[in-house]
């Protein structure tokens, strides 16, 4: 059995509980440019950036047309009226120091911009845990496109992929992941079921980062053939 080389983590939903806000702030973004959309049609996007969620909730003369104004307004709205709501999930900075005890090395690869990510890594006290970080910055396209993971990979200098695993909370992880043949655990954390995750390809699920440091002589963070949560 080959060592774990690296772990891959998602950050909304899964280590921070900022679904529904950022729900709540694409919400307010498609309203302003005209778009009466329901909150839980907007919620079930969450987890891939704003290329993949407009072209789902936009259509493709609306995307044309002002696509690139909404998701930037989004951006700047959501700095400035949302960010400030989120808050960690327990246990996180403990969990990557656990990690980091077994010689892991530690990278986030999430949907949102490379500024949101700079500022989850100091709401969650972990910048000296981190080894790299991808956003949707380093992507042509966002998750459920596997071109974060991919330029995770790669700041990790390509490890064999058997030596990775993804830890997130959305099916839009779990395929990105599936996508280049990398292990995904799933954390429910993020409001996907169970079935969700496990239909989109994650091998084990807990509850958040709290239940998976509880358990993490049991999980495939220490057991790379273990399917079992």
């Amino acid at each position: 059995m080959s060592e774990l080389h690296a772990v891959i983590f998602d950050i909304d939903g899964t280590l921070t509980d900022s679904v529904d806000i950022h729900a709540l702030a694409w919400q307010e973004a498609l309203r302003h440019f005209g778009h009466e959309i329901p909150y839980l049609k907007i919620r079930q996007q969450i987890g891939k950036g704003g290329d993949q969620l407009l072209k789902t909730l936009l259509s493709e003369e609306d995307l044309k047309g002002h696509g690139e104004k909404l998701d930037k307004y989004r951006g700047d709205l959501f700095k400035r009226k949302y960010m400030k709501q989120i808050r960690p999930f327990s246990l996180v900075r403990e969990l990557f120091e656990r990690i980091r005890q077994d010689g892991m090395k530690i990278t986030l690869a999430s949907s949102a911009k490379e500024d949101e990510v700079a500022e989850y890594k100091k709401l969650l006290e972990i910048a000296n845990l981190v080894d790299e970080a991808t956003s949707a910055d380093d992507a042509g396209q966002t998750k459920p496109c596997p071109d974060i993971f991919e330029a995770a990979l790669q700041r990790l200098g390509n490890p064999p992929v058997e030596e990775v695993i993804v830890i997130g909370d959305s099916p839009y992880d779990a395929q990105a992941a599936s996508a280049l043949d990398i292990r995904c655990v799933g954390v429910l954390s993020g409001g996907f079921s169970e079935e969700e995750l496990r239909e989109a390809g994650c091998v084990a699920i807990f509850r958040g980062p709290a239940e998976l440091l509880a358990r993490f002589d049991e999980s495939p963070l220490k057991h790379l053939l273990q399917k079992a949560a």
